[in-house]
C-alpha cells in the first residue's frame, strides 16, 4: 500500500473519533497514560475531553533515517505525573500499532510496576500487523503503510529552516 499522508485538520478530526468511540463504549476511566512522542497530543486532547488526569510514559522504538527504522524498544523507568500514583481503570494512548509491541510491553510494565490491573487501549491507528488489537481506534489497515503524520516535518528541519 502507498504511504497515508495525514493534515493537521484530519490528525485531530481523527482524535476526536477516538474520543466519540471511546465515549460511546460507556467505559469509565480515572487515569490516561499516552506514550511519548507520538501519542502525546493523543493523550494531551483526550484529557482535556473527559477531564481525566494525564501521565507521560516514554517509549522509542524508531530511528534512523527520517525516523522510520524500527529498533530496540526502550522505555523510560518513570512516568511524568503530577498525582502521587496512577488511578484505575487506565486508558493508554498511543498514535497508532503496527507491531503491537509497544503497546503490550507498557501494559505489562504499567501491571508490574504500578499495579494498574485494568487497563484498555486507543489509537488511531490500527495495523493488521500488530500482535494485539487495541480496544478502540479510529482506523484500520489490513496492510502496513507508513502514516506521515503532521508534525513529522519538524524532525527534519530546523529553527533556521523556519527562517527561510
Amino acid at each position: 500500500m502507498a504511504d497515508v499522508y495525514v493534515s493537521w485538520d484530519e490528525y485531530h478530526r481523527l482524535i476526536e473519533k477516538l474520543a466519540v468511540k471511546i465515549d460511546r463504549s460507556g467505559w469509565q476511566f480515572a487515569q490516561i497514560v499516552c506514550l511519548a512522542k507520538g501519542g502525546l497530543r493523543v493523550g494531551d486532547i483526550l484529557c482535556r475531553l473527559f477531564r481525566q488526569p494525564l501521565a507521560i510514559l516514554y517509549a522509542a522504538s524508531y530511528g534512523g533515517e527520517n525516523h522510520q527504522i524500527r529498533g530496540e524498544l526502550t522505555i523510560s523507568s518513570n512516568l511524568a505525573m503530577i498525582e502521587p500514583k496512577l488511578k484505575s481503570p487506565l486508558l493508554l494512548v498511543d498514535d497508532l500499532v503496527d507491531s503491537g509491541i509497544t503497546l503490550q510491553k507498557t501494559s505489562i510494565l504499567l501491571r508490574e510496576k504500578y499495579g494498574i490491573t485494568n487497563i484498555k487501549t486507543a489509537v488511531i491507528w490500527y495495523k493488521a500487523a500488530s500482535r494485539i488489537k487495541p480496544d478502540y481506534y479510529v482506523k484500520y489497515y489490513p496492510d502496513n503503510p507508513w502514516i506521515h503524520q503532521p508534525f513529522e516535518r519538524y524532525e527534519l528541519i530546523t529553527p533556521k529552516d523556519l527562517l527561510e
